[in-house]
């Protein structure tokens, strides 16, 4: 049975997969996890937002792995807690594998998380390669082999990802035909050259193999993006809106008369959304949401999209109906996050009109300037 200590004694794998909002990274880095464990290695999870109530941390506890949630900031401004999430799960579980899950709109992670990691914290830490996963759909559109959504400076963030990944893989591989996956397999290797390119459908669960079997066997030999404008990257960022929400749904019945529908009245509460989006014009660069049971966080619902031409697609469905539901929403999308908290509200009563419901938490804003805690552009 393989295991990291064969060839690590003593340090955990830490393994990051980055990629744009959407791409399905968090599928992606459960398929990871059940991998690993399934060859006989302990794993933890670390997510990362701007703002808190992840859909990527209630997802990973439903599947019972071990993670820490870092929020308030992405992992290169939030470097310390990166470490002291590791640290966490090291008393906790003692992992030999560290998965990380950055947030969807940030770069520059080579030369801000992984050899700061490789260079601080050595005798810690082996550092995996770097991988990016793309949506192909969305990568068409940025790469000019489709008709462009997303504004020119939110597309810089995109390709600024592609540039630094020693593994870029292309999910949702079923989306595009062998033809046009050959020309965006082309177009991703004029971006980086050096990259390996894989093909994969997270979803369906083919053409992992490889790629988890890089992550377990290589380490990162990437150095830091040669050129990256902060100016810049901070305008895409904060041309996107974000909103994070918890709602409280239904009531205690002892005759279940009140009982619901989670997974049709999740599937409704995003198509509302997209709905309001579209009618403005906004594009939508990720929005998903979970429903789960009232004090059982391992049975929920699971829905998202990734444009706004998009239909809300369920990849967790509850068995049975619910009386008390706690649904959360993470929105990101090129719109005024003030349109973002409208168009919330608006769904969540139009849709569970005739249940109760309190909106226990909500916060919408654009993303801050990055300010990294270390950059370091090579390795020595």
């Amino acid at each position: 049975m393989t295991t990291v200590e064969t060839h690590d004694v003593g340090k955990s794998r830490y393994i990051m997969v980055g990629g744009f909002l959407g791409a399905g990274k968090t599928t992606s880095i459960l398929q990871l996890a059940e991998w690993l464990t399934a060859r006989g290695l302990r794993v933890g999870l670390i997510t990362n937002d701007q703002g808190g109530g992840l859909v990527d941390t209630a997802l990973a506890a439903a599947h019972r792995m071990p993670v820490e949630e870092i929020v308030g900031g992405c992992f290169c401004c939030r470097f310390t807690s990166l470490v002291e999430a590791a640290e966490s799960l090291a008393r906790e579980t003692a992992p030999d594998v560290l998965i990380a899950e950055p947030v969807g709109s940030c770069t520059d992670l080579v030369a801000t998380v992984s050899l700061p990691l490789e260079q601080i914290y050595g005798e810690r830490f082996v550092v995996a390669p770097m991988s990016v996963v793309v949506d192909p759909l969305r990568a068409e559109r940025v790469l000019g082999l489709a008709a462009a959504r997303l504004s020119e400076h939110v597309a810089y963030i995109y390709r600024k990802q592609l540039e630094e990944a020693e593994i870029i893989v292309i999910n949702k591989c079923d989306l595009v035909d062998a033809a046009r996956r050959e020309r965006l397999t082309a177009a991703l290797a004029a971006v980086n050259p050096g990259a390996t390119i894989l093909e994969c459908s997270a979803r369906e669960g083919t053409g992992l193999d490889p790629w988890f079997a890089h992550l377990l066997a290589d380490t990162s030999q990437a150095s830091a993006i040669s050129e990256i404008d902060y100016d810049r990257y901070a305008l895409g960022e904060s041309l996107l809106g974000w909103l994070n929400a918890e709602v409280k749904i239904g009531e205690a019945d002892a005759d279940g008369d009140a009982d619901f529908d989670g997974n049709e009245l999740l599937v409704a509460i995003l198509s509302h959304i997209r709905g309001s989006l579209a009618a403005s014009g906004h594009e939508i660069a990720h929005l998903k949401g979970t429903l789960s049971i009232e004090g059982d966080p391992y049975e929920l619902a699971a829905a998202n999209l990734v444009r706004t031409a998009d239909a809300p697609v369920l990849s967790h469905r509850l068995a049975e109906p619910v009386d008390i539901g706690r649904l959360l929403v993470n929105l990101r999308a090129e719109a005024d996050p003030a349109d973002l908290e409208q168009a919330l509200r608006a769904a969540v009563s139009a849709c569970a009109a005739g249940l109760p419901h309190e909106i226990l938490h909500l916060e919408h804003f654009r993303p801050g300037r990055p300010v990294p805690t270390h950059r370091i552009p090579s390795r020595l």
